[in-house]
């Protein structure tokens, strides 16, 4: 179904609208970009999606045309009646709800698993990355994450051992996930301009390492990564039992934390566990 929209500079005019910086927001009005973002996950006629911080709608509105179900969580209650515009020419496609993202569990809300597509609000978007890739339970309710950060923390999220990006943020999204960086964008594309540039960032679930406990391997990243210019000996040496499965993996207590790989981290984290 093709629908006839008015141009996204048009709705936010007309409804006054401007990004706030308290709220993190920058506005995206490229519609060919959003069309882009929008196919990351694959064909989304049928599917559900939830996004977080939709603003007046800029990728609501890709997401629709390519067939979504969407449920938007929006804080800003200035957006909402340009949402509800969205809604009406979308009949049935789209759901609001007024509130806080970090409250909000969006599969009691959708009852189905779901992607995840978000411009998300830079001030609160790692915490929310961090909610939906930790946990114990997987696979989890999430198909996949198309996530819009900044530069920098999208290469924190991909980057690999032994770089200085490589850090806890790389190791929770890739020891049972695959983490890639889907496009860049630039900072001209946005609305104010942020001071830095984007990149979107695409997650897909894979088979957790058996034997691993989510909640083992954060503890035992926090605190080798608290201390990341110490040695493995020094920074887990208050972590109970992490030097005897230093020992036991045969991965040299004198490293430091970055060198060790995602396989090396969940094998210690398996004899913790």
């Amino acid at each position: 179904m093709t629908v006839k929209l008015p141009p996204l500079r048009e709705v936010i005019a007309r409804h006054g609208l401007s990004a706030s910086k308290a709220l993190g927001q920058n506005f995206l009005f490229d519609e060919q970009l959003l069309d882009r973002i929008a196919a990351i996950p694959g064909p989304l006629t049928g599917e559900h999606v939830y996004e977080v911080g939709p603003g007046p709608g800029g990728l609501t509105r890709a997401l629709l045309r390519a067939g979504a179900s969407v449920l938007a969580v929006e804080r800003d209650r200035r957006c909402l009646p340009a949402l509800a515009e969205l809604s009406e020419a979308f009949p049935g496609q789209l759901r609001v709800i007024e509130g806080d993202a970090l409250k909000i569990d969006p599969f009691a809300e959708i009852g189905a698993p779901f992607h995840i597509a978000s411009n998300l609000p830079y001030n609160v978007g790692t915490a929310l990355a961090v909610g939906w890739l930790g946990g114990d339970i997987w696979p989890p309710q999430w198909k996949s994450l198309t996530l819009m950060f900044q530069r920098e923390v999208a290469d924190r999220i991909v980057a690999a051992p032994a770089s200085d990006a490589f850090g806890r943020l790389a190791i929770l999204a890739q020891w049972r996930s695959k983490a890639a960086i889907a496009m860049p964008v630039h900072r001209s594309a946005f609305t104010p301009p942020p001071k830095v540039m984007s990149a979107v960032v695409h997650i897909t679930p894979s088979a957790a390492p058996e034997g691993v406990k989510m909640s083992v391997l954060e503890k035992l990243t926090a605190a080798a990564f608290g201390k990341r210019r110490k040695m493995l000996r020094q920074s887990l040496k208050g972590v109970a039992g992490a030097l005897e499965a230093l020992e036991i993996t045969g991965i040299a207590a004198d490293r430091r934390p970055e060198t060790v790989d995602i396989n090396e981290w969940c094998a210690l984290a398996r004899c913790l566990s």
